[in-house]
C-alpha cells in the first residue's frame, strides 16, 4: 500500500487526521497567498514565518499517525 492509498484510509476513518491535513492545505494557501504579494511588509515576513511553523509541525503530526497506520 502506498502513502497516497494510507492517507486516503486515514481521510476516510480518522477525524483527527482529517482535521489536521485540512488544517495544513488551509493554511498552504495562506502561506502562497501572502508570498505571492509583490512585497512583503515585515509582518507579512513573520506571520509566513510562523504559519510554516505551524504547517511543520501540522506536517509532523500527520507523518506520525501515517507510521502507526504502517506499523499495524
Amino acid at each position: 500500500m502506498t502513502e497516497s492509498d494510507i492517507i486516503e484510509k486515514l481521510l476516510e476513518a480518522d477525524e483527527e487526521f482529517k482535521r489536521l491535513y485540512f488544517e495544513h492545505r488551509e493554511l498552504d494557501d495562506v502561506v502562497r497567498s501572502l508570498e505571492s504579494k509583490e512585497t512583503l511588509t515585515l509582518d507579512d515576513e513573520m506571520e509566513v514565518r510562523k504559519l510554516k511553523k505551524v504547517k511543520l509541525s501540522l506536517k509532523d503530526r500527520m507523518e506520525a499517525r501515517i507510521a502507526e497506520w504502517k506499523h499495524k
